[in-house]
Order: C-alpha cells, then sequence, then structure tokens
C-alpha cells in the first residue's frame, strides 16, 4: 500500500507523457485518490477513515513541500537534455533520480501506513486478499492468457500513446522501432506474476507479525517496501536489472530517433511541467 502511495506522490514525474491539465487536476486529487484506493483493498471502517484522511493530507503537505521543487529540477535538467541525442547511460540517471523520489516518498508514507496495519481486522484482511486476487485475474487476462502477438500490439499500443503525448506523432520508421524495442524487452509476464504473488503473500505476513509484535510495525513495513526493489526470490534482481537497462536503451533509441522538431514539442512540455510543479509546491 505504501509503495502505491508513493507512486501516487510522484505523478509530477510520471504524469509528463499525460499533459500537463492532467497533473494539477491529479494532483490535487491524490489525497482522495489515495483514499479510494486504500479502502478499496482494505474495506476502512469510520475510525480508520479519519486516521487515513488525516494521514494522506500530512503525507501530500510533506510531499508538496518537498518532493514537488526537487522534481521541477528534475524536469529542468530534462529540458536541456532533450534537444541533444542521449545515451541509455544518461536515462538510467534520470530513472534512478525518479526512483529516488519515489523511495523517499514511500519512507514518508511507511509511519502512518503501519498504523494502518495494525487496525486491520481478519474480515479486512480477507478482503484485501480478495482484492489481490482480483487484481491477479486482470493481469492475467492482460499479460498471461492472451497470445504473445496480442500483448505486444497490447503494450506497442499503450506506449506509443504515452510517447505521441510527449513528441507528437510518430512515424512508421518509429512505430517499427519501439515495436521491435518492446518484443526484445526482457519482460516476462509469467516470472512477474510469480513475484507479484509473492509480494502480496509477504504483504499478508508483515501485516499479521507487525499485529504480533506492534512495537515493530514501522520497522516490518519498511522492510516489505525493500524488498520490491531487492527482491529475496532468486534471480529476480537480475531480471529486473535486465528490465530496467533495457528500458533506457529504448528510450535512448526512440528519443534519438526524434526530429528537431519532436524534440521542441518535448522541451515546451517538460517547461509546462515544470511551471505547473513549481506552481502546485508554492506556498497558498
Amino acid at each position: 500500500m505504501a509503495r502505491h502511495l508513493g507512486r501516487l506522490a510522484v505523478l509530477g514525474a510520471a504524469l509528463v507523457l499525460a499533459g500537463c491539465t492532467a497533473l494539477r487536476v491529479v494532483y490535487h486529487q491524490a489525497p482522495s485518490l489515495s483514499y479510494w484506493w486504500i479502502d478499496g483493498y482494505a474495506d476502512l471502517d469510520s475510525r480508520q477513515t479519519a486516521q487515513v484522511r488525516a494521514d494522506l493530507d500530512a503525507f501530500f503537505a510533506w510531499h508538496r513541500s518537498e518532493e514537488l521543487p526537487r522534481l521541477a529540477e528534475l524536469l529542468r535538467d530534462w529540458q536541456r537534455l532533450a534537444p541533444n541525442d542521449i545515451t541509455a547511460d544518461q536515462v538510467c540517471v534520470q530513472f534512478d533520480r525518479v526512483r529516488g523520489s519515489l523511495e523517499r516518498a514511500a519512507g514518508e508514507a511507511a509511519a502512518p501506513m503501519s498504523r494502518l496495519a495494525l487496525t486491520l481486522s481478519p474480515a479486512q484482511m480477507e478482503h484485501l486478499a480478495r482484492q489481490q486476487a482480483k487484481s491477479n485475474r486482470e493481469f492475467e487476462d492482460d499479460f498471461i492468457k492472451p497470445p504473445p502477438a496480442k500483448v505486444l500490439d497490447r503494450r506497442t499500443e499503450r506506449a506509443q500513446d504515452r510517447i505521441e503525448t510527449f513528441y507528437g506523432r510518430l512515424s512508421d520508421a518509429q512505430r517499427q522501432l519501439l515495436r521491435q524495442q518492446l518484443a526484445a524487452s526482457p519482460f516476462d509476464a509469467p516470472r512477474t506474476q510469480q513475484e507479484r504473488l509473492a509480494r502480496q503473500a509477504d504483504l499478508q505476513q508483515t501485516i499479521r507479525q507487525a499485529q504480533a509484535d506492534p512495537a515493530s510495525a514501522r520497522q516490518r513495513v519498511v522492510a516489505h517496501m525493500n524488498r520490491f526493489t531487492d527482491s529475496p526470490t532468486p534471480g529476480y534482481n537480475d531480471y529486473l536489472q535486465a528490465s530496467i537497462q533495457h528500458g533506457c536503451r529504448q528510450i535512448a533509441l526512440i528519443h534519438n530517433s526524434t526530429t528537431a522538431q519532436q524534440r521542441q514539442r518535448a522541451v515546451t512540455t517538460l517547461k509546462q511541467y515544470e511551471s505547473d510543479l513549481r506552481t502546485l509546491s508554492s506556498p497558498g
């Protein structure tokens, strides 16, 4: 749950591909969106609702003052990079900066999430398990059950939509390059699903252990979150790193295929995003 809250909090970077109006609207709605996501998984009671809403307000006040200015600087740096060709190593450096923001947000969310974990009833734990199972069925329907060609079509379409929002319409050659890169990706849906199942079971165990030893609750939640990026599953960290490296190469190749006009559109979009984030982070 805390990792999802962190992902919502870093929308300032992720929504670079979605349009400036969406960024402002979604960020203002982030506390409510986060609440409804948590409630969907935990089926909160009235007392939990009051505490979670207060914790979310505090979390996003922190994020607005501490992280949005960093993300604005990140976007300013991307404006300097956008007019030129880039390397995969440069992309990975920027990925690490975004990941750092996510990790700081998740760390800030650990205390309120541990407080919530201590209050979950057996019925709520069962509700959580049902929601996890629903999520797993949706993943299977999207990435495991369809023929590989159909999965690739869907992945290509989604990636193309994001990229074209950023750079404008891609050429036939650019679309083909994108499809080739996605086809060559290390992405392994069954392996990813197995790790999802492991982390879901990990969450259930973390909550039970925290309830048995409340003094260790925050420490256990932090350890649970850390296992998403440092998995105990043999070989999974290598798979994850290979996926990241491929993603960096893919972004560099797509960017380097863009025209001067497409790059200028990227700079303009980034500049607008920087302005939006500075407005969002300003007091008042």
